[in-house]
This record gives C-alpha cells, structure tokens and sequence, in this order.
C-alpha cells in the first residue's frame, strides 16, 4: 500500500474544519510525480469506491443523528483509499439532502393536542388510522404512505431528528473526507462524482439508488437510478462503505442485490462491503424492543444474506489484490 500524504491526521476524522483544498491539490499533484501514480483512465482493472452519506450528520459526534463508531469507520475509510490511491479509479459519493419539512421529521405530523412526535418515534398505520399521530400536511398521501410501507414489509416509518438539512453544517461531507475526495480527484485526474438523494418530501430515501415508495395517488415520488447503477456497475469492482449500516448502506446494497439479481447474477461478485467502514444505527431506548428498531441486528442479518448470495464482505486491512 502507499504511504500517506503528509496533511493527513486520522484525529481530524471527527473534527469540523474548513478544508484545505489549495494545500491538498499541492501536496496530490507531488505525490503523483512521487509515486509515479498514473491517471485512473489507464487503469486495466477498474475499480469504485463508492461512499455512502459520510456526512456531518451521520459522521461527526454532537450531530442529531450521530452513528457510534462512524469516526472510527471513516479514519478506516481514509486509510483504506490513501493506502490504495492507485487502484481506485473512480470515486462516488452519495449525500443525504432533506428540509425542516418531511415525513420523516417531527414538523410533519402531531398528535391530538398538537405536540410533534418526538425522535426515534415509530409511526405504524395502526397509530395514522387511529388518530394517535395525525400528518399537520399532506394528510391524504401520508396516509396512503404508511399503508405502502406495512404492505411493502418496509422499514416502519421513523421520526428522525433534524438531520442533513441542505445549507446546514450537517449536509456537509466530513471534511476529512472531503479532503480525500480532492485529493484522489487531483492524484488520479478523476473527477469525484456526487449523488443528492432525499430531496422529495413524501417519502424516506434510505437507498442511494431508490426512494422506500415512488408513487402516491398517482404523484411520481422518485424512480430506480438506472444510470448510477449503470456507472457502478461498469467497474470491475465497486466498494461500498459509509453511514449507516443499518439504514441507507443496507438499503442501497439490497437496492444493487435486487437488480443485479434480476439483470445477470455474476455480477454480485463485483460488491465488496468494506464491513469496517460502516456502522449501525443505535437502536432506542425501549424495553421490550421491537425486531424492526433492532437496528444493528438488521444491519448483520443483512450483511450475513448479501455474503450468503455472493457478495464479498471484506476489511479495509486486506489488501485489494
């Protein structure tokens, strides 16, 4: 593996600061020269690295929807793509992107004396009919949303804290990431590529790839990401890591099962899961806890199902190969 670039620090893998981009170009283009590293479009073997909402929100402590270990993950993450700048030919990153204003979030709905629901509260069909949470907007299609997530076996619809609103702090990437994302574009003559996912307020938008529902009363909410898929798949080999394991990794990782499954199955052995590189949800604080908010458990059951059918599931430790 190569060394690590000089500005590198894993401690400012939690830390929040402006990044250094003039100072990252430079130290990217040196170490090139260095390391005779050649433009990704001459790679023979084509590699992805593909990360998923590493973000301030997810990624950094004191965000609302901190995931315990994910500064861990992403030291691992930089590490990993560093170490292995040679063999990555192309880097894509998804970001979660959200208003104060979606049916996820608290404003959205009210119980009968108006209060919001408070974080981490599960909203099943049963509590929509029965009048326990009422939608404060969108009441015919919030309704109709909470019946296509029972019937679909979806995840129960959360109430998420304020999380990844677009202009905020939290939306950003982890700068320490953002740092990576720069420098790897400049080493490798690669531009990065990004995805904003979670823009349409009807609907939950684990999946990179797909939103949980894509049609209400006839409204289209969203449809499979054909050309991402596409771009992904032209590689030899995609690795997926970022936040979280539970949630949105999961779901885009099923997302990819799903249609490649249903496209050409040896194109599973493509996926590699860089299972140090994520970590779960916490799930809440409740006694008894209910199997669909068990969410590091889920997490593994469906790391396990994915390695069962083919996928590989791999460390940042091992080498590429």
């Amino acid at each position: 593996m190569l060394p690590m670039p000089s500005f590198f620090d894993p401690a400012r893998a939690g830390q929040l600061y402006l990044e250094r981009a003039a100072e990252v170009a430079d130290v990217a283009r040196t170490f090139a020269r260095t390391h005779a590293i050649k433009p990704a479009r001459e790679d023979k073997l084509r590699i992805c690295a593909f990360g998923i909402d590493v973000q301030v929100a997810f990624a950094m402590p004191g965000a609302s929807l901190f995931v315990p270990g994910a500064v861990e993950d992403t030291a691992r993450t930089l590490r990993w793509l560093f170490g292995n700048l040679d063999r990555v030919t192309s880097l894509g990153l998804s970001m979660d992107t959200h208003q104060a204003f979606q049916i996820f979030h608290p404003a959205w709905w009210e119980d009968a004396e108006g209060n919001p629901p408070p974080p981490f509260t599960s909203v099943s069909r049963a509590d929509v009919e029965s009048g326990k949470w009422r939608p404060r907007l969108e009441p015919e299609a919030s309704r109709e949303y909470v019946r296509k997530l029972d019937a679909g076996h979806k995840y129960a619809l959360t109430i998420w804290p304020y999380h990844a609103l677009l202009g905020g702090l939290s939306h950003a990437l982890v700068p320490a990431l953002r740092e990576a994302a720069l420098f790897h574009a400049i080493a490798r003559d690669a531009p990065t590529t990004f995805t904003l996912k979670g823009s349409e307020p009807l609907t939950e938008s684990y999946s990179v790839l797909a939103p949980e529902v894509t049609e209400l009363g006839g409204r289209v909410l969203g449809a499979f990401n054909q050309t991402l898929f596409a771009q992904l798949l032209s590689h030899d080999r995609v690795y997926v890591f970022g936040q979280a394991k539970s949630h949105c990794v999961l779901s885009t990782l099923m997302d990819l099962r799903d249609r490649i499954v249903a496209t050409d199955r040896a194109l599973l052995k493509k996926l590699y899961v860089l299972e140090d590189a994520m970590s779960p949800v916490a799930p809440p604080p409740l006694d008894p806890l209910p199997a669909s908010l068990d969410f590091p458990k889920l997490a593994e059951r469906g790391l396990m199902e994915l390695r069962e059918q083919g996928v590989n599931v791999v460390r940042t430790s091992e080498p590429i190969g």
